[in-house]
């Protein structure tokens, strides 16, 4: 599924600073799959942080054309405090989503569950989330940190496994294609 728009994380006017095309470049998200980008603007077309541009087929009023997939390598270190700001505007936007990972997730294998690749929750935290959610669906993130007694902020732990996924490299990828 191709990305319709983009939220620009940093724009470099004359490129990167140590290759030698002198090409302005955006470091961008894509909204709908988190996809990170390297986007080129049209000539004589600045960019800000934060701004929603489109990048779908057809006629495009700031982008000239996408460059390609952004290398995780290669976010500035503006870009990723861009990137953080942006998970948290996804994850509270896209909630439900998010409750149904906690209502859904399965093992991956014999070893290790979905829910313990989350930072901070571990087996204990799993088991409790099992067993709350055969009881009765959870409906948001308070209502499980009402059920379940010293669980970790679920909606952060989502925030910074979308964060990992898109700046490391994770052998399970959760929520990032």
């Amino acid at each position: 599924m191709k990305e319709e728009f983009a939220i620009i994380l940093e724009f470099l006017p004359n490129g990167y600073p140590l290759e030698k095309k002198m090409m302005p470049i955006a470091q961008a998200i894509g909204k709908a799959n988190l996809t990170l980008l390297e986007l080129v603007p049209r000539r004589g077309e600045s960019l800000e942080i934060g701004e929603e541009v489109y990048i779908g087929e057809g006629k495009r009023e700031k982008i000239y054309y996408i460059l390609g997939r952004l290398r995780r390598e290669k976010l500035t270190e503006a870009a990723k405090n861009q990137l953080k700001d942006f998970i948290k505007q996804v994850v509270s936007e896209r909630k439900e989503r998010f409750i149904e990972f906690f209502n859904k997730s399965e093992a991956i294998n014999k070893r290790i569950h979905q829910i313990e690749l989350l930072p901070g929750f571990g087996k204990k935290h799993m088991q409790e989330i099992i067993t709350k959610r055969k009881e009765k669906e959870f409906e948001s993130f308070e209502d499980m940190k009402k059920q379940i007694q010293n669980l970790p902020d679920p909606e952060k732990a989502v925030e910074r496994r979308i964060f990992q996924e898109l700046t490391n490299i994770e052998r399970y990828n959760l929520f990032v294609k």
